[in-house]
């Protein structure tokens, strides 16, 4: 008994100590005068971390404005209150911002003075979602690398809005309220470096036009498309991530190669019309045609390499790297066909 106490104590003499140790380190690191500014700068409906002088946490407290932010802050967390205005005020000694997250306030297109965001000339992430915007906000700065707008009822997005936005890499508008009129010609142009597209749970009935070339990953689920146009991923050279699911799509809606693209390795197009399975490329890895309208699965029409030519390749050739395969909730009964697998050697999983 005396030997569990003792070990008791002397644990939390240590945790003590290596607690008292690290606020002595964070407050003689920063010294008293600078401790005394830090402790008082930071605004009192926000908590700033001593661990983390460049964070600053205004979340969940039941704001209706921003309050000012200090200069020395990077990272600004203003999510889940009930903010409706973005003015300049709050951010004149904020030129340091990096990140904002903004998500889950009220905030209007005219609650957002003009040039407040386009002025935070080092903003690299910025987070609106679950908003009340009707429109893509503009001017934006030209440092930006994310920009997140889920969950808005974005129905317009201004002409040149992204123009600018050369750094852009990831752009989330997913389950917003964009028709295909939304979408120009130029509605993209100058995302020059962007690699993820999001534009799932919108109203669209046909594939957008002009996306970026640098596009790696392009997420179009839930909205009416029916057809893919014939070389639509020539533009898209280096699609790698395809996601289709919740759509309209049939047999009759899909070219004869319109996925037979090298670059595209993780195709999903779940919960659409399909009857058959679409022609593939060799390189495509997974492959998710579950809920669809499919009745049997013929290995020999659906290989992208003829399986009489198999026996060529050998263990190191070209042969078709499927390695995952979801067929479920259609109307195809097991078990899998010999010849699908002797097409797709390297499959790991099928899901039937």
């Amino acid at each position: 008994m005396i030997l569990k106490v003792f070990t008791s104590l002397l644990l939390l003499f240590l945790v003590n100590s290596v607690w008292t140790r690290t606020v002595r380190q964070v407050y003689d690191d920063l010294g008293l005068d600078h401790w005394s500014h830090y402790t008082s700068e930071c605004p009192q409906e926000c908590f700033c971390p001593p661990s983390f002088p460049n964070a600053l946490y205004c979340d969940n407290k039941g704001l209706k404005e921003i309050p000012p932010i200090p200069a020395r802050i990077w990272y600004l967390y203003l999510q889940n209150n009930q903010i409706e205005t973005l003015s300049e005020k709050p951010f004149v000694n904020a030129t340091y911002l990096r990140w904002i997250n903004l998500n889950k306030n009220k905030i209007t297109n005219s609650g957002i003075e003009s040039g407040v965001l386009s002025k935070l000339k080092r903003l690299l992430y910025l987070f609106l979602e679950d908003n009340e915007l009707e429109e893509v906000p503009a001017p934006l700065p030209v440092s930006l690398e994310q920009l997140r707008l889920a969950r808005n009822k974005i129905s317009r997005i201004p002409e040149g809005v992204f123009s600018h936005l050369e750094n852009l890499t990831m752009l989330d508008l997913h389950q917003n309220s964009l028709l295909d009129s939304a979408l120009q010609s130029d509605t993209f142009q100058g995302l020059n470096n962007l690699m993820q597209l999001n534009i799932a749970k919108n109203s669209l009935k046909k594939m957008p036009l002009s996306i970026p070339a640098n596009t790696l990953q392009l997420f179009l689920d839930n909205n009416s498309i029916e057809v893919i146009p014939e070389n639509y991923f020539n533009a898209i050279p280096k699609v790698t991530f395809l996601r289709l699911n919740y759509n309209k799509l049939s047999d009759d809606g899909i070219p004869p190669s319109g996925f037979n693209v090298s670059s595209i390795l993780d195709l999903q197009l779940s919960h659409n019309q399909l009857t058959k399975i679409p022609p593939i490329n060799a390189h495509l890895e997974h492959l998710h045609l579950d809920h669809n309208k499919i009745k049997n699965v013929n290995g020999t029409q659906i290989c992208p390499v003829s399986i009489a030519l198999e026996e060529d390749y050998g263990h190191y050739g070209n042969i078709p790297r499927l390695r995952y395969l979801r067929l479920d909730g259609n109307e195809i009964q097991p078990p899998i066909p010999l010849d699908v697998m002797i097409c797709f050697r390297l499959l790991q999983a099928v899901v039937i």
